[in-house]
C-alpha cells in the first residue's frame, strides 16, 4: 500500500510540476535554424534603420569562421565556429576568371574535358586542410559578452569547401532549453548543458563527401525527445533518429540520394508525425515513431537546399538550380505521388536555389540567389508579384526573416533591405554595413535584430 502510494503522489508531482510550468516565450527564443514555428517568422518586431554606427546596442568579433545561423534560448545565444590551429596556406590557382561561356555547338567542350574541368574548378575552390578547432560558443544576449567556449573536438577535415560560402561550421545548432545540441556534420553531434557541459556525444563514423567539394550545412532537428539527423552526400545518404537524451538510435535509413543541403521538417497530421526531406530523387515523408516511409515524390530537381515549409494540409517544397520546381505537396496520401492529384501545384521560375523562404498568413516569400524577389499564394502557387529586383544588384546566401509585417534580407553586399510584407512590393529601408558580407541568416527575439557577418555577430536594437 505504501508503495502505491509513494508512486501515486510521485505522479502527482509530476503533473502538478507540469501545470504550474511557466509556458516557454518564444517571443525571446530562437531554438533552432529558422525559429520556433520553422517558416522563418519572428514572433517580435525589430529596428528598421540602422547602420554599423546607428542602432547598434553590442559588436563581438567572432573567431574562425562559421556560417551557422546562432540561436537564442533566454537570456543567451549560442553558436558554433572553425578554427584553425596553425596558418592556412594559400593554394595556387586559387583566383578563378570567369570566361564567355559557348553557344551550344560552338566549341563547347566535349564530356570528358567538361569533367576534368568541373574537377579543376573543385581542387580551386577548396581550401589547404589543416587541421582545426571545432567551437561551441555561449554569448550573453544584453552585452555580447562571451560567457563560455568549449572546443567539441580538434581535427584535420578530410575535405575542404566552397572558399566563399562554405565553412566547417554551418550546421546551425538547436536547443530545447535544457541541453544545445551542436552538428559538426562529419566530425559528429556534441550535446552540452547550457552552462557548457558536455552531457554526451556521437561519433556517425561516416566522412561525408559532398558534390563539388561544396562542404557541409545541415542541421539537426529536435521533436519531442527525439532528435533527427540528414546525411545526403555523393556516398551512401541516410536519415536517423536518436534519442535526445542518451543518444541511442532509435532507427536508420538509407537514401537513394546524393548531395543535398535541406534540413528536415517535422510536422503533425492527422495524429500521425512526418519527417519531411527533400531529394534529388524523390521527396520523402519518414514516420518519426519508426523510420517507415509514408509517401514519396519525384520531380524536385538538383541540389535541394532550402527547407520544406508547411501549409495548412500541405507541404511546399522547392528547388532552384538546374530543372528548378517547386511542389505543393498534399499530407493525407500514401505511396509514390509523383505524377498524382496528391501534386496540387508547381512552379519552376524565380525559385531559390539557396535561401529558405518565409511563410505568413497564407502567402510564400521566396528570395533568389541573384536579388529577386517574389510572393506566392501557397493556397493556388499564384504570384502576388514575381521575380521583382531590389534596389541595387544584389547576391544572396543568407535567408530572409519575417518580422513585425516586414521583410530582412541580409545581402552578400553588405546591405541588410527591409520590405513591407503583403501582395505589393514595397521597400521600407535599405541599411549599409559596408565590409560585412552575410552568410549566416538574421535572428529576431526580444525587439531585437541579431545579425552574423563573416567574423562578427551584431546585436541591432533602438
Amino acid at each position: 500500500m505504501k508503495k502505491i502510494y509513494l508512486i501515486c503522489a510521485g505522479m502527482l508531482g509530476l503533473t502538478l510540476a507540469a501545470a504550474f510550468s511557466p509556458p516557454v516565450d518564444f517571443d525571446v527564443q530562437w531554438p533552432n535554424w529558422r525559429g520556433p514555428d520553422h517558416t522563418g517568422m519572428a514572433r517580435t518586431g525589430a529596428p528598421v534603420r540602422w547602420s554599423t554606427t546607428e542602432n547598434v546596442k553590442w559588436k563581438t568579433p567572432i573567431p574562425g569562421k562559421g556560417h551557422s545561423t546562432p540561436i537564442i534560448w533566454q537570456d543567451r545565444i549560442y553558436l558554433t565556429t572553425a578554427i584553425p590551429t596553425s596558418p592556412i596556406p594559400e593554394a595556387p590557382g586559387r583566383q578563378l576568371t570567369r570566361r564567355p561561356r559557348p553557344e551550344r555547338g560552338e566549341g563547347r567542350p566535349d564530356p570528358e574535358r567538361r569533367r576534368r574541368l568541373r574537377e579543376r574548378f573543385r581542387r580551386r575552390m577548396q581550401m589547404t586542410l589543416v587541421e582545426h578547432k571545432f567551437e561551441v560558443l555561449c554569448l550573453d544576449k544584453a552585452t555580447g559578452k562571451i560567457l563560455w567556449r568549449q572546443t567539441a573536438t580538434k581535427e584535420t577535415p578530410h575535405e575542404g569547401y566552397h572558399r566563399r560560402y562554405g565553412s566547417f561550421a554551418s550546421n546551425s545548432a538547436v536547443t530545447d532549453g535544457r541541453h544545445l545540441y551542436a552538428f559538426f556534420g562529419s566530425r559528429g553531434l556534441f550535446v552540452y548543458d547550457l552552462d557548457g557541459n558536455l552531457a554526451w556525444k556521437r561519433n556517425f563514423g561516416v566522412k561525408m563527401r559532398m558534390r563539388n567539394g561544396f562542404g557541409e550545412g545541415t542541421a539537426p532537428v529536435l521533436h519531442g525527445d527525439t532528435l533527427i539527423l540528414n546525411f545526403d552526400h555523393e556516398g551512401q545518404s541516410f536519415i536517423l533518429a536518436l534519442d535526445k537524451n542518451t543518444g541511442k538510435e532509435l532507427w536508420r535509413r538509407n537514401r537513394d540520394e546524393r548531395s543535398t543541403w535541406t534540413t528536415p521538417l517535422v510536422t503533425e497530421h492527422a495524429g500521425k508525425t512526418q519527417v519531411i526531406v527533400s531529394g534529388d530523387n524523390r521527396v520523402r515523408s519518414y514516420d518519426i515513431a519508426n523510420g517507415d516511409l509514408i509517401w514519396e515524390c519525384g520531380g524536385l530537381g538538383l541540389n535541394p537546399v532550402p527547407i520544406p515549409v508547411r501549409h495548412r494540409d500541405t507541404v511546399i517544397v522547392m528547388t532552384g538550380h538546374r530543372s528548378p520546381n517547386m511542389l505543393a505537396i498534399r499530407l493525407d496520401r500514401t505511396g509514390d505521388l509523383t505524377d498524382t492529384d496528391a501534386v496540387l501545384w508547381t512552379n519552376q521560375r524565380g525559385n531559390a536555389y539557396t535561401t529558405s523562404p518565409v511563410y505568413a498568413d497564407g502567402k510564400l516569400y521566396v528570395l533568389t540567389d541573384r536579388g529577386m524577389i517574389s510572393c506566392f499564394d501557397a493556397d493556388t502557387g499564384k504570384p502576388f508579384y514575381h521575380q521583382q529586383r531590389l534596389p541595387n544588384p544584389y547576391q544572396f546566401k543568407a535567408s530572409p526573416l519575417g518580422s513585425g509585417g516586414r521583410l530582412y534580407l541580409a545581402s552578400e553586399q553588405g546591405d541588410v533591405i527591409v520590405l513591407k510584407m503583403g501582395e505589393e512590393y514595397n521597400v521600407v529601408a535599405v541599411n549599409p554595413m559596408p565590409d560585412h558580407f552575410f552568410i549566416s541568416s538574421p535572428v529576431i527575439v526580444d525587439n531585437q535584430l541579431f545579425l552574423r557577418s563573416q567574423d562578427a555577430l551584431y546585436c541591432i536594437s533602438e
